[in-house]
């Protein structure tokens, strides 16, 4: 069973009714809730608002993957839940934080950079693959290895972070800008994804390739035995006669 924690600051839906008709039980429910159709997945729904911003240490030492959405917020998440976060990452496990969570203190912490881009609203977006053998695109193609999305808040380079360890999806747009929209780091024993789309006034998670996208991530970021927690023992020297052997 993979412990999925998602993880949103509750911010648009208290102020905006666009926002509302489109996510009537939040932003952070709706993603818990399509994640939840997965038997091998425990799912939770936390915000900002909750107690302990919440993520008590209770609950994210028991998170597998914890995902992340953030917008107008992002300067009330304490120093010290970012510090936990970036630990827990360093331990093992998965972070995947979605759409404007790219300018979010953990994801900032773990690039090292500013992670800053250009934008603009209301656009459409078209998803390739460029890594189609990869876990997290598993079923995606067909005839055309693309995701249309009829509306979306345009991202465009320069995205500010280091080289992906694996880019998996770019996003294009009408007005020409293309964007890194699915990258994957490789973090200690832990795993991040960033994926792009998710404006909060578009119905980006009802998408069903957007679910598939997220499904795949949460199973691929998911702490794995064979990702060892690093050691520095002291090397025993090799007997010449083991040169040969």
């Amino acid at each position: 069973m993979i412990k999925v924690t998602v993880w949103n600051e509750n911010c648009k839906e208290c102020t905006s009714k666009d926002v509302l008709k489109v996510y009537p039980e939040g932003m952070a429910q709706a993603v818990a809730d399509f994640l939840s159709l997965n038997d091998d997945f425990s799912v939770r729904a936390v915000t900002l608002d909750d107690p302990e911003q919440g993520l008590p240490d209770e609950l994210l030492n028991d998170t597998d993957v914890l995902l992340w959405w953030g917008h107008g917020r992002h300067g009330e998440v304490s120093d010290e839940l970012v510090t936990k976060i970036y630990n827990r990452v360093m331990e093992g496990m998965g972070f995947i934080p979605m759409h404007s969570a790219h300018f979010s203190k953990p994801f900032k912490k773990l690039m090292g950079s500013s992670c800053c881009l250009q934008w603009r609203e209301d656009d459409r977006e078209r998803i390739w693959c460029v890594l189609p053998g990869h876990p997290i695109a598993e079923g995606f193609g067909g005839d055309y290895d693309y995701l249309d999305i009829p509306q979306e808040e345009m991202y465009g380079e320069r995205f500010d972070i280091p080289q992906p360890d694996e880019l998996v999806f770019i996003g294009w747009f009408k007005g020409g800008e293309v964007f890194r929209s699915g990258c994957c780091w490789y973090k200690g024993r832990g795993k991040v994804f960033y994926f792009q789309p998710g404006h909060e006034t578009n119905p980006t998670y009802y998408i069903p390739g957007i679910q598939r996208i997220l499904t795949n991530a949460v199973r691929w970021a998911a702490p794995t035995a064979a990702r060892q927690a690093p050691t520095a023992p002291h090397a025993k020297d090799i007997p010449e006669a083991e040169w040969n052997k």
